[in-house]
């Protein structure tokens, strides 16, 4: 068996972990500090299987530029007064989210 071949079956497509989230389901996990913000530009794919694969680099670079990063108060008061829909993934111990819509 390859390499790739054993990475694929020791890690779940990270596409099927994927859904979408209301703000509400999201709040327990901004209240236990784990969500990180993910830009709409970037794709959430590919920041999931940075982190999961330990990529300090680019997870750095990403944190450097405000692509990412850790949910502030601010965002999640801006959040409640709008009830956005987020694209979301788990990558232990982070929630990774980015906004797709508002429902109001």
């Amino acid at each position: 068996m390859s390499s790739e071949t054993a990475a694929a079956t020791k890690t779940p497509d990270l596409a099927s972990e994927c859904g979408e989230l209301a703000w509400r389901e999201l709040l327990p996990h901004f209240a236990r500090g784990a969500v990180v913000r993910v830009d709409p530009e970037l794709d959430l794919i590919t920041v999931a299987e940075a982190f999961r694969d330990d990529d300090s680099a680019r997870v750095g670079a990403w944190m450097r530029d405000g692509a990412i990063a850790r949910a502030s108060d601010e965002d999640a008061r801006r959040w409640a007064r709008r009830e956005p829909v987020f694209r979301a993934i788990v990558v232990a111990p982070w929630v990774l989210a980015q906004e797709l819509a508002t429902t109001h």
